[in-house]
């Protein structure tokens, strides 16, 4: 999968959108260059401002970076940035969640693999502890997007009522007055 497909818009298609990639290095200061291509609007206009999008780019860029003159793994990189950016946050707490989410996931992958080659009791009671906390915070954030997405409004679906005959039912808000003793 190298792009998306074109979207129809007004009868026309649009050309393909260009998904961000990011090119990550450090130099000999040391410090991180961070090089973003392609259509990063999304994050741009999540972010609102300068430095929260500056942030968010070096903190997504540092997953794939295990240290200082070490090489970066440009897939981990990118595939971070793709998280974020397929998320289509709305302000910069959606981004900075959804970058949150794309650490998560991948250090949950990561006690995963250390899980299914651990050699040694312990080594396996210590992944699988991790494992379950990463996973369980992961779906804690999940949640977390999901009500913040949906500003708190809830939802009550009833999916049966019954009402017998000779009952009578009421539907709407029913409140009781307060009676005598």
């Amino acid at each position: 999968m190298t792009g998306e497909l074109a979207t129809a818009k007004g009868g026309a298609l649009d050309a393909p959108r260009k998904p961000p990639t990011m090119a990550v290095e450090f130099t000999d200061e040391p410090a991180l260059n961070i090089e973003v291509r392609g259509d990063y609007d999304r994050i741009e206009r999540a972010t609102a401002h300068p430095e929260v999008k500056a942030g968010l780019l070096s903190h997504l860029a540092l997953l794939g970076a295990p240290g200082a003159g070490q090489a970066v793994c440009k897939s981990t990189v990118n595939f971070a940035l793709g998280f974020v950016d397929s998320m289509e946050p709305g302000d910069p707490a959606e981004a900075l969640l959804c970058a949150q989410m794309a650490a998560i996931h991948q250090a949950t992958m990561a006690m995963a693999r250390r899980l299914n080659h651990a050699r040694t009791p312990q080594q396996q009671d210590a992944a699988e502890r991790a494992l379950n906390k990463l996973a369980r915070t992961y779906a804690a954030q999940m949640e977390a997007l999901k009500r913040y997405r949906s500003k708190g409004q809830q939802v009550v679906r009833v999916e049966r009522v019954t009402v017998e005959s000779g009952a009578q039912a009421v539907v709407g808000h029913v409140s009781h007055g307060g009676g005598g003793q």
